[in-house]
């Protein structure tokens, strides 16, 4: 039988052994935090299965349904999310207002747009006012998840950031800014045309494939998109960059090979 000083000893060994266990704990959970996702979807029948999905692959859910909650989450929750998936047809509005008004306000959070449409003209408006990524309907949970990880990796990239910019000729890109100026005028580039802009400017010179621009920015998932979207990026870009896009001076195309920028 314990003595009343043994069990005293025993007690004040257990909780300093609780306390100790208690906090390990807390920082595990705090090393694991989950990444947030504000997802605008109308659908009932895709939300639910949706949800349960990203849960599973472990993400935290925000669901909406209508333009005007997901503007009022994003207005009460401004840093809270680490990427928006956003569905185009609602029924107050378009997820690409969402979108437009999210990088008006000077925000870089990774945009994916959930579309039924695969028309080039849907293509272009969303990868235009903004947005990272799109898929279609219906698609793969894996292939979904898979590119939700790749955007945030680049996203957390962006914000670990290096010092200093990039210069050639007249082109400064400020890289902790993430913008970029054309003769000091500030040029106004997506997400994804910010990105193709530095990765073109870092390998000035060089000779780039299109299948190392994708890999390069969808991290290794080139796949996901396909070389009608990247021609869009590269056309748009020049239309921002050159003083006459159709005889290009920079962005140059190397047939058979790919893109090079030339200073």
């Amino acid at each position: 039988m314990r003595s009343a000083a043994s069990s005293l000893q025993f007690r004040k060994v257990y909780c300093h052994g609780a306390v100790l266990w208690y906090n390990k704990c807390q920082k595990a959970q705090e090393a694991v935090a989950l990444e947030r996702l504000l997802v605008l979807e109308d659908d009932q029948s895709l939300i639910d299965g949706l949800r349960y999905a990203l849960q599973k692959n472990g993400f935290e859910v925000t669901v909406v349904r209508t333009v005007r909650e997901a503007e009022d989450a994003l207005a009460a929750f401004r840093n809270r999310y680490d990427l928006l998936l956003l569905d185009v047809a609602l029924p107050d509005g378009t997820g690409f207002e969402v979108c437009e008004r999210v990088r008006r306000d000077g925000s870089r959070i990774p945009i994916i747009f959930l579309t039924a449409a695969d028309e080039e003209t849907s293509v272009i408006r969303g990868l235009d006012g903004g947005g990272d990524d799109y898929i279609t309907k219906p698609f793969r949970i894996g292939e979904l998840c898979s590119r939700i990880r790749a955007r945030l990796r680049h996203g957390e990239r962006t914000r670990e950031g290096i010092g200093g910019g990039l210069c050639a000729g007249n082109l400064r890109i400020d890289l902790p800014g993430s913008r970029a100026y054309l003769g000091g005028r500030l040029l106004e580039l997506t997400a994804a045309e910010y990105r193709l802009l530095c990765l073109l400017v870092q390998n000035a010179g060089c000779v780039l494939t299109r299948t190392a621009i994708l890999d390069a920015l969808w991290d290794g998932g080139g796949n996901f998109v396909d070389d009608n979207t990247l021609s869009v990026y590269i056309r748009r870009l020049r239309e921002k960059v050159e003083e006459n896009p159709s005889e290009p001076e920079h962005l140059l195309t190397v047939r058979g090979f790919g893109y090079q920028w030339k200073v």
